[in-house]
């Protein structure tokens, strides 16, 4: 089965200050057909103006991920990890027994762009932890980079969570492919660009829903960013 979720599908939400759509429903958008896919709860765009953010929130037993596309945004949280997120790297949040965090984008002049991602834990109570680590562009040029997975594998980052997270750059002529065990479900996330999944064509903001497929392909990439999840039912 392969679905194709199309950008402007998504819900959106206009703050002032935030301008973000949802993939799955989230806060004040409810969608009864897009509560999450497998164990992937959670898929936002945001946009943060310059000055501003979330102030400090709490999050319990859920895998928070952010990738940041353009921007900084500026992390503190109650584990005392005072951290910038620049775009390349990858934030790994696991919020566990409870923590708490603010995220700020304090540039004067420009926006912050970023996707944040839940996932649900495999393992709930555990002690809330983080991990930031950057991923060159040279890693993902041409290729699908595992960025995020159960074991920390090819230098991801460790998530308590049954789901493997693969960011790629591909343009004309490059190809990714990544299989899928039975009983697997993938998603894939057209961050930017144009690209065919298993012959259906995204382009900037869309996704595809996969489930009894032997493994994705992607091709016919046109300056594409993509992130493409594995997943568990």
């Amino acid at each position: 089965m392969l679905t194709l979720r199309p950008s402007q599908e998504r819900g959106y939400a206009d703050h002032g200050w935030l301008k973000s759509y949802h993939s799955f429903s989230f806060a004040g958008y409810y969608d009864p057909a897009h509560m999450g896919w497998g164990n992937l709860r959670v898929i936002n765009e945001d946009w943060i103006a310059p000055g501003m953010g979330f102030g400090t929130h709490g999050h319990r037993d859920m895998e928070i991920i952010t990738y940041v596309l353009s921007g900084e945004l500026a992390h503190q949280d109650s584990m005392g990890n005072v951290k910038g997120i620049p775009p390349g790297d990858v934030q790994r949040m696991s919020a566990g027994t409870g923590v708490q965090h603010s995220e700020f984008n304090h540039a004067p002049d420009s926006t912050t762009h970023l996707l944040q991602i839940w996932i649900e834990p495999n393992q709930r109570g555990v002690p809330p932890s983080y991990e930031q680590t950057t991923f060159a562009t040279a890693a993902k040029q041409g290729r699908l980079c595992l960025v995020a997975s159960p074991d920390a594998a090819q230098g991801s980052v460790k998530i308590h969570a049954d789901a493997w997270l693969y960011a790629g750059l591909l343009d004309a002529g490059q190809t990714g492919s990544l299989p899928l065990a039975a009983g697997r479900k993938a998603y894939v996330h057209l961050v930017r660009g144009t690209l065919r999944v298993n012959g259906m064509v995204l382009h900037t903001g869309d996704a595809a829903l996969l489930a009894a497929e032997p493994h994705v392909l992607l091709t016919d990439a046109e300056a594409a960013e993509v992130l493409v999840f594995d997943l568990c039912e």
